[in-house]
């Protein structure tokens, strides 16, 4: 159920698949929302959906400094800093958080530029190979994990209005620490697009009669190459550190399989894959109790809680 009758009105920076998805997601909930984009071509199309969104980013943060919005960056990380010199000067004392895909990087840029008193980070675990407006819909956050994080000093009442947006939207809210959330994506988003783009290359070196007989497991194992470059390059280059302790452990798992091969024996790295893909399958997610927000301690319970698989529920 919505609790949009007593939640603050929603201001979404970047009109992209993420947040045009969250714009559509928010303003069904029944939230007052509006949005902003640097490009009018994406405006155009959110006007002429219905939506309210402006190429005015001084009036759209002035706007939501006056009445008291939920503040969300939605753009790239290469274009975060100068959203937030834009608030610093606009609107710094409104609740804040962002969808961006790392998450420690964003809380650096946030302190530096004085704001993180009200900010609390957020990174819905969600998306699709296409991107721009017309690629987003009001659905897409349904049943999809939304990291909420739990870092030192988090303001619990801008952590209650993140983690009940993203409630909201259909979300399962998982808390984390932002560093142990980028190490956490690395390997289960960032290097999966890696791998992705290596396999498309590994298929396009057989030629057409190798891409004319890919099937299913080609396909899904690629998906995600079809992501546009540069978003690619924005979340790999911008969660470097993490992303190569991960390559470079599947690397040496990659050597291994391949001695094994040339013994004609692949049965240590198949047996352990399918366990692998066997627990991911059976996770749990239990709520998290006996423990609310603000309360003391709060902040370690629900980090250690969200290693568990633990899920914040009002």
């Amino acid at each position: 159920m919505s609790s949009a009758v007593s939640s603050p009105p929603v201001c979404v920076l970047g009109l992209g698949l993420i947040g045009g998805s969250l714009l559509r997601a928010a303003a069904a909930t029944g939230r007052q929302a509006w949005g902003y984009n640097r490009s009018s071509q994406a405006v155009e199309a959110a006007v002429a959906d219905g939506f309210d969104a402006s190429t005015d980013l001084t009036a759209t943060l002035r706007r939501a400094a006056d009445t008291d919005a939920l503040v969300v960056i939605a753009v790239p990380m290469p274009a975060v800093g100068s959203i937030l010199e834009a608030m610093a000067e606009h609107a710094p004392d409104v609740a804040l958080t962002d969808v961006v895909s790392i998450k420690a990087e964003v809380a650096a840029a946030v302190a530096a530029h004085g704001l993180s008193r009200r900010f609390v980070g957020g990174h819905p675990m969600a998306g699709t190979a296409e991107s721009g407006w017309t690629a987003g819909t009001a659905d897409l956050f349904r049943d999809a994990v939304w990291v909420v994080t739990v870092d030192d000093g988090t303001d619990p009442e801008v952590w209650r209005q993140v983690a009940d947006l993203a409630l909201d939207c259909g979300s399962v809210v998982v808390p984390a620490e932002s560093r142990e959330h980028d190490a956490a994506v690395a390997r289960v988003s960032h290097l999966p697009h890696l791998l992705a783009e290596a396999l498309a290359l590994s298929g396009a070196g057989g030629g057409d009669l190798a891409l004319g007989l890919a099937a299913g497991s080609f396909r899904d194992g690629t998906r995600v190459a079809a992501t546009a470059p540069a978003l690619v390059d924005a979340m790999c280059e911008g969660n470097a550190e993490a992303l190569l302790v991960a390559l470079d452990e599947t690397l040496e798992v990659l050597r291994t399989a391949r001695e094994q091969l040339a013994d004609r024996s692949t049965s240590e790295l198949t047996r352990a894959g399918h366990a692998a893909r066997t627990r991911y399958e059976q996770r749990r997610r239990d709520p998290i109790v006996g423990t609310q927000p603000g309360d003391e301690g709060w902040i370690a319970a629900f980090r250690e809680a969200g290693r568990r698989g633990g899920v914040w529920t009002r």
